[in-house]
């Protein structure tokens, strides 16, 4: 839900972000005099290459009046330059045999196309002429602000679960900029301008504030003469100092509910976690956190035999369906979010209780040797199966250098989460899953047929 596109599909691949996948990958990486870097990762198995470019722009760099502009000016790089008109951007990437799409979420807005091999100056040409020459006609921005409010109506404002989930993060962040939607408001879709947009576009659109990310059957140094061929040319854009936005310490945990018709119930929790820091690649003593906090998540909903499956779906009956989530790379600090729907005959106020007691037992008792090794095995055989996808290699660099990591960290991922004990996946549920830092967001769902709601439980309880 943080992320949104041209495409639905590519919401997907948005929210999958996971790691593994680079241990025996090998990334050259270069820097053009203009400021832009450029990460090829070698992979020789099909003569097929992936292009990615990464501007360090999203939602989280706006502000209250202007939500909502990454995400636009995504739909308008499709609208074309001087020398690439209207629509020729991917009508020409589709005659050449390849796809192209884009997306935006808080941190980044990407740009990629899959091509064969020899046609990977095509890509260059086009992404590096709209890098800086995009022409953003007034008449083209009219039509297309009234696609993204009609997005944001369906994907949003007609979808119970993703309006809690909205109205949550907005609750949930006091200070943080993760607060506002990268779909934007709809206030501020409706008062956007064309004049909002070049400034946006001036201001984040340029080769040193951008990332070049190749993945597939290519040589470094030939892709590297290319990129010096096609973006070389380009000018810097001026310095760009980004002020840190930390979320202020919560006080006590928040409660809010939200009525729209729906057909069911729907409960959220989030707590504020901490991510991967870039000081952690130098071993901060507090760099192992994340990747507990990335175990637990793992304990809780890792597949049939996970805790929440196997003791609230199937065991207790309590829900219908649930899950835990967290975050462990972005610019700010994240959030560690459990979510579910009551079974028939049960209430939010139920669920929200089995899962506090999930809670608790992570608290007091330590996890399993037997769940550790699931939940390792697990991790094993993600990065393997990550290493099938050309797309999944080149997303992975992107969004470590894009957030402010370093690519190199993606190789720590597998030993970080097999160094993590038993009494480190206590101590992160101890400290961090507490309700001082914990936001409940309840759907109370409204009829869908005017007749009169079901009656809502009491208060929650822990045993």
């Amino acid at each position: 839900m943080n992320y949104t596109c041209r495409s639905s599909k590519i919401v997907l691949l948005g929210l999958i972000l996971i790691l593994p996948g680079l241990a025996s990958a090998k990334v050259t990486e270069y820097q053009l005099e203009n400021g832009l870097k450029l990460l090829v990762k070698e992979d020789h198995r099909a003569p097929v290459v992936v292009t990615q470019v990464w501007y360090k722009v999203g939602g989280s760099y706006e502000h209250d009046g202007i939500t909502g502009l990454s995400h636009a000016l995504e739909h308008m790089m499709f609208k074309g330059t001087e020398k690439f008109p209207n629509g020729e951007f991917s009508r020409i990437i589709s005659e050449n045999g390849g796809s192209d799409n884009a997306f935006t979420g808080p941190d980044y807005t990407a740009y990629f196309q899959t091509l064969e091999k020899s046609r990977l100056k095509t890509s260059f040409e086009l992404e590096a002429d709209r890098m800086r020459y995009l022409t953003l006609p007034a008449e083209e921005f009219a039509k297309e602000i009234e696609v993204v409010k009609e997005e944001r109506r369906w994907r949003t404002e007609d979808n119970p679960q993703s309006f809690l989930y909205e109205v949550a993060m907005a609750t949930t962040y006091q200070t943080s900029p993760y607060r506002y939607p990268v779909i934007g408001w709809m206030q501020d879709l409706d008062n956007m301008t064309i004049e909002d947009l070049k400034a946006w576009y001036q201001k984040w659109y340029a080769p040193n504030n951008a990332t070049l990310v190749i993945a597939g059957d290519v040589n470094p140094d030939e892709v590297f003469e290319m990129a010096k061929k096609y973006f070389g040319p380009l000018p810097a854009g001026e310095p760009i100092s980004v002020q840190s936005l930390d979320e202020v310490e919560q006080k006590g945990i928040k409660r809010i509910t939200v009525k729209r018709p729906a057909e069911l119930p729907y409960l959220m929790m989030a707590y504020k976690t901490p991510v991967i820091k870039p000081d952690s690649i130098n071993k901060d003593k507090h760099d192992w956190e994340p990747y507990a906090l990335e175990v637990l998540a793992g304990i809780l909903d890792g597949g049939s035999s996970a805790r929440i499956t196997s003791r609230l779906v199937r065991g207790s009956e309590i829900a219908a369906g649930a899950s835990a989530g967290y975050r462990m790379v972005s610019r700010l600090d994240n959030l560690f979010t459990l979510s579910g729907t009551p079974s028939k005959g049960k209430t939010v106020q139920e669920l929200e209780t089995a899962l506090r007691n999930e809670v608790l037992d992570l608290q007091q008792n330590p996890v399993t040797e037997e769940e550790l090794q699931r939940v390792k095995a697990q991790v094993i055989s993600g990065d393997v199966y990550e290493k099938d996808s050309m797309f999944y290699q080149a997303m992975i660099l992107g969004t470590l250098e894009t957030v402010g990591l370093s690519w190199k960290i993606a190789d720590e991922y597998v030993d970080g989460v097999k160094a993590v004990t038993a009494e480190q996946v206590m101590a992160v549920a101890k400290k961090y899953l507490i309700d001082d830092r914990l936001t409940v967001a309840e759907l109370d769902p409204l009829p869908l047929d005017g007749q009169p709601r079901r009656p809502r439980g009491g208060n929650p309880h822990v045993r």
